[in-house]
């Protein structure tokens, strides 16, 4: 099935980009393991309420990918490692090219943020840095980038944009796809700031707010402010809580998340990704199963560890924030799931006589129609018609949505 959108992780070195990548792809062992598509790209699991529930059939949900549970699906989303993220970017230091190079095939963005203030700008370890700077810097390179390489041609982009009688939204599309934008995200971007004055009449600070906007519409961005156990994190957060939108920060911490994914596959502890509970075998004796559900006896460095993260993180966090991390970069797309099916009475979708349900799910982004959501998974192949739930025709040019033409 189709994968995409792309989300791409970016922080500079020793952030904890790397954690967080290694458990939003460590799948559970109802999954069975992650896919490296290749050294910068693998597989990430997006946690939705799958349509089974919806129609009760939860029982005979067998996803083709990823896993459902009780109605909560873990649905495969291509993940991009972005390499090479420091100051300096767009003149080319570090890995500047590569990494602008890379960022520009992403529809969004998790922006790892090391929130304890313990590693410098170029991730060097140190204490007091202000980590407010690190998402500065990072919007201002994207910037410098995107503004630079169209300033440096503007008098030719506008005397074309004449010549030719073109529109603002053709002009910048024709300047913006090697981003991989869209005549759609181009016009949004003038939408956004309510532009109306002709483009051979903008003036630079016109163009910066052009680039601005587009970026936001381009690259959404969730700032994952990791390290959020760390005695120096609160005041951090505190006053980067201040300065952004609260809709796109995500408080985390990947090595948590690890290590208790870690511990439970061994059969130490009882966990479910996402949550704020942990059971370990004593708490279950404790609560009057005398066989500590199975699990195995933790040594006295280990449990003092759960215990500490549950203090620091778990109790005070509500969790270790990795799921919430991808949950908000789809809230951020508008992502929608969509279940097709061979048969919209039964929701089965391989043989006829198969008893499973809803084994596919595809990740649509906000405004697809019931036809895109056709032609991403037929192709070129021609369609008579689309049903919906119950056997009922559905107009091609329908928006689907949750619990709307998402089941067809």
């Amino acid at each position: 099935m189709p994968r995409d959108p792309l989300i791409g992780l970016v922080g500079k070195p020793s952030a904890g980009k790397s954690s967080t990548l290694n458990s939003l792809t460590d799948a559970t062992s109802k999954v069975g393991g992650f896919t490296t598509i290749d050294p910068q790209r693998a597989i990430g699991y997006l946690q939705i309420d799958c349509a089974c529930a919806r129609h009760g059939v939860s029982d005979r949900c067998k996803p083709n990918y990823g896993s459902c549970v009780d109605g909560r699906r873990s649905v495969p989303i291509e993940l991009l490692d972005v390499a090479g993220l420091v100051p300096g970017a767009h003149e080319g230091k570090g890995l500047g090219n590569k990494f602008l190079d890379d960022l520009r095939h992403a529809d969004a963005l998790i922006h790892v943020v090391d929130v304890s203030g313990t590693t410098d700008a170029e991730g060097k370890n140190t204490r007091g840095y202000d980590p407010s700077v690190d998402i500065a810097w990072l919007r201002s390179e994207i910037v410098a980038w995107i503004r630079g390489n169209l300033m440096d041609k503007w008098g030719s982009i506008k005397r074309r944009h004449i010549a030719v009688k073109a529109t603002a939204v053709e002009t910048l599309q024709g300047q913006f796809s090697g981003y991989g934008s869209t005549s759609t995200v181009v016009a949004r971007t003038l939408d956004r700031i309510g532009l109306k004055e002709p483009l051979e009449e903008w003036s630079h600070e016109t163009v910066d707010r052009v680039v601005n906007a587009f970026i936001d519409e381009k690259f959404p961005t969730v700032i994952a402010l990791n390290k959020i156990d760390h005695p120096d994190a609160d005041k951090n957060i505190a006053k980067i809580a201040k300065m952004q939108d609260p809709n796109s920060v995500v408080l985390c911490s990947a090595v948590s998340e690890i290590f208790l994914r870690k511990l439970a596959k061994q059969g130490y502890i009882r966990y479910q990704e996402g949550s704020e509970f942990v059971d370990t075998r004593e708490d279950l004796i404790a609560d009057g199963d005398p066989d500590g559900g199975g699990l195995k006896e933790l040594d006295e460095k280990n449990r003092n560890r759960i215990e500490n993260l549950k203090d620091m993180v778990l109790y005070r966090f509500g969790s270790t924030g990795v799921n919430q991390v991808l949950s908000k970069a789809a809230e951020l797309l508008g992502l929608t799931p969509v279940f097709p099916v061979r048969s919209t009475t039964t929701f089965a979708s391989g043989a006829n006589d198969s008893k499973a349900v809803f084994r596919d799910c595809v990740l649509v982004k906000k405004g697809t129609t019931v036809g895109d959501v056709g032609k991403k998974i037929m192709g070129d192949a021609p369609i008579a018609f689309i049903e919906g739930v119950g056997g009922t025709r559905v107009a091609e040019d329908q928006l689907v949505g949750v619990g709307k033409n998402d089941v067809s």
